[in-house]
């Protein structure tokens, strides 16, 4: 969902952009500018951070004991082809995009506090799931005591400001923002 609604906000301010272009109205320059805003902040927090980590995490877990992330039973429902949309092309979308859009990352403080914000709800959303079901939304999360959770939920969110870091830098490295 994540990276959906990030790349319909790229189209629209692609989109937005060609048909404003030439045009002298403040008010459409400052539309765009909110736009962009948006945009940056999304690949900056949520969409390279979040992408990348999805990425990783599942197909580790997958290739260790694919049964703990994604059971063959789901195979029954859910096709190959969305399985790679949902777990593997994410990764090569946003990395296109980073290197063919250059992004203002937002103050290194604010990012991390926005990507650690998400992933404690995110953490905390799969918490409240497992009390009012009780099952855990990925089945890893059954085998692990919890004490072992906490240290992972711990290690997840660490791992997931790594990758905002590396984000920040590949991009700074691409578009050579930082002297």
């Amino acid at each position: 969902v994540i990276q959906a609604v990030f790349f319909g906000i790229c189209v629209l301010t692609d989109l937005s952009s060609l048909l404003t272009r030439g045009n002298d109205s403040q008010e459409q320059e400052r539309q765009l500018k909110k736009l962009i805003s948006l945009r940056d902040w999304m690949m900056a927090v949520l969409a390279f951070p979040v992408g990348v980590f999805v990425v990783t995490m599942f197909w580790s877990i997958y290739i260790y004991d694919r049964e703990m992330v994604y059971p063959k039973l789901l195979d029954n429902f859910i096709p190959a082809w969305l399985n790679h949309g949902m777990h593997t092309t994410v990764l090569p979308f946003v990395l296109i995009e980073m290197r063919t859009t250059h992004h203002q990352y937002p103050s290194r403080s604010c990012g991390l506090a926005a990507v650690c914000t998400f992933a404690v709800g995110y953490i905390l959303w799969m918490c409240w799931i497992h009390q009012v079901t009780g099952v855990w939304v990925y089945p890893l999360l059954e085998h692990l005591s919890p004490g072992v959770k906490i240290i992972f939920f711990a290690a997840a969110i660490i791992i997931i400001n790594v990758f905002y870091l590396v984000g920040e830098v590949l991009n700074n490295y691409i578009w050579d923002t930082q002297k």
